[in-house]
């Protein structure tokens, strides 16, 4: 047998597994908030552009919009929402249910190939409590993905609590963020702008198809919170 004949092909080198907390730079993005006047949409702006986050908070009108900015500073800019999503790279979906899918479909053109974040809960209340709702599509994060079809929809900031947010004394929140998407790209990028708040954290929780249970979790912890008089979040062990 000849050299040749007994010569194998070299077995392909694999690359290396990827780090999964190398993430990017997400500094210089500009960060809008589709519901930023609201408390949820308005402690995440506050949060972002306090760690030097370039953010833009819209309404559907631009003078509330702009009326809350002024009231936050540290270079907010207020703008109506269409113009929120057109200047934005990230744009954080933080709008009341009832008005979710309405105010989507109305900005499609708007957030067309930008990087879209729902953090909307369907939530129920009655008597009982707070109950979690099921879209018609699954989930509200699947209801912005169908609804936003040339947009890169992911899910995230589900669990934060509103006042902790807005509170200027607190320095650090203590918590992880969920964040679901299809495209690792897209929820690297948001698990970097979580990354931003100080103590925060994001984690990759899975395809939008389990963004449910992440949304209806939110039922869940308004009931620790009541029960214990706390603002509870979320930590993830092990990782």
């Amino acid at each position: 047998m000849t050299t040749s004949d007994s010569a194998q092909p070299a077995a392909p080198v694999k690359a290396p597994a990827k780090d999964p907390w190398e993430l990017p730079d997400v500094s210089g993005l500009v960060v809008g908030v589709l519901g930023g006047t609201g408390p949820q949409g308005k402690g995440l702006a506050y949060r972002f552009a306090r760690a030097g986050q370039k953010v833009i908070l819209g309404s559907r009108a631009a003078e509330r919009a702009q009326a809350a900015a002024d009231e936050l500073g540290l270079g907010i800019e207020g703008a109506d929402n269409a113009e929120c999503a057109r200047r934005s790279d990230i744009v954080i979906v933080a709008v009341p249910w009832d008005g979710h899918g309405a105010t989507l479909e109305a900005l499609r053109e708007d957030l067309a190939g930008k990087l879209v974040v729902d953090c909307v809960n369907p939530l129920g209340f009655d008597k009982k409590g707070a109950y979690a709702l099921k879209p018609e599509e699954g989930s509200a994060a699947e209801q912005a993905a169908a609804l936003l079809p040339d947009s890169r929809v992911t899910a995230a900031f589900h669990h934060l609590s509103a006042v902790l947010l807005a509170d200027p004394a607190i320095e650090e929140i203590d918590t992880d963020v969920m964040v679901l998407g299809e495209s690792r790209e897209d929820t690297d990028t948001v698990q970097a702008l979580a990354a931003r708040i100080p103590g925060m954290r994001g984690v990759f929780a899975g395809r939008l198809r389990n963004a449910h249970q992440v949304e209806s979790l939110v039922a869940n912890l308004i009931s620790v919170n009541r029960r214990y008089k706390a603002h509870a979040g979320l930590r993830v062990t092990d990782v």
